[in-house]
């Protein structure tokens, strides 16, 4: 069985959002549009879509790391904050994009609350494990078939 772990995350992430966008479970708030992703950023995302990529991977980051809350997912999309010519120190993430998705998540019907935090719901688990195998399943048929290496002809 095809799991989380066995594909590429980039890959695993960009099925996932499309999955995401094409049910329809997920949706971009109106603010989206206008937010910057942490303190840390100085413009607003670029993709369109953005809102379905952090989704997915916050998606996977609770199927990795268990019961996560807010504020731990906060500092894995933080990064360093640039202040000039001071130097420059770490910020966390947006605390409303992540708190928007995770209550997405959880009404989608992937994700549970918990006293710890938010945990994968059965159906959240069997979800991006179909999606693995959707994106291993492409990547096998996408492959080129290797040559043998005696079966070359001589001329």
């Amino acid at each position: 069985m095809t799991t989380v772990y066995d594909v590429p995350p980039h890959d695993l992430i960009a099925a996932t959002a499309q999955e995401l966008k094409a049910a329809g479970k997920v949706q971009p708030p109106v603010w989206a549009e206008f937010a910057k992703t942490g303190v840390n950023r100085e413009m607003p995302p670029t993709n369109p879509d953005w809102w379905f990529v952090r989704s997915a991977s916050i998606l996977r980051r609770i199927y990795i790391d268990g019961p996560v809350g807010v504020s731990r997912l906060r500092t894995f999309y933080g990064g360093k904050k640039r202040k000039g010519v001071a130097t420059g120190a770490f910020a966390k993430g947006s605390g409303s994009v992540v708190r928007e998705s995770l209550q997405q998540l959880e009404k989608a019907g992937y994700v549970r609350k918990l006293k710890k935090g938010r945990q994968m719901t059965p159906a959240g688990q069997a979800f991006l494990d179909e999606m693995a195998h959707k994106v291993r399943s492409k990547a096998q048929a996408s492959a080129a078939p290797v040559a043998e290496p005696g079966a070359e002809s001589a001329t």
